[in-house]
């Protein structure tokens, strides 16, 4: 499993690839005042020459319905069930702090792409 999102595109915000993300992978729409940056994350990967930083959002209103996509089949669960073990493995760290809707920066370190080595996770105030 794993959330909404994808790369920013040339002349767009973070902001607005968050946005065009979220309507392109499961039909919802929301306005940028309605996003709130909640965490930025870095990852480092063995196999990867530079470093990935994600930056998360909670949109309080949107619009629609969610829907089935080229990208994503949207499923959700109740906080206490939700699969860790079938997401990434930095996921079971940063996504507890979201949900709580704590705000959080942090660095996460991969080996293989997949295997989590180490990390740093810091929550805001």
């Amino acid at each position: 499993y794993n959330g909404f999102g994808g790369k920013v595109e040339p002349g767009e915000t973070v902001v607005e690839a968050a946005r065009r993300e979220l309507e392109e992978e499961c039909g919802l729409e929301a306005e940028a005042v309605d996003c709130e940056r909640v965490g930025v994350l870095t990852f480092h990967y063995d196999d990867k020459p530079v470093p990935w930083e994600v930056h998360v959002f909670a949109c309080a209103r949107y619009r629609g319905e969610p829907r089935e996509t080229d990208e994503m089949f949207p499923e959700f669960f109740a906080f206490d069930r939700i699969p860790f073990d079938k997401m990434w493995a930095d996921d079971a760290h940063w996504y507890p702090l979201f949900l709580s809707r704590q705000r959080f920066e942090g660095t996460f370190h991969f080996k293989d792409t997949h295997t989590l080595v180490s990390h740093e996770l810091r929550p805001l105030t």
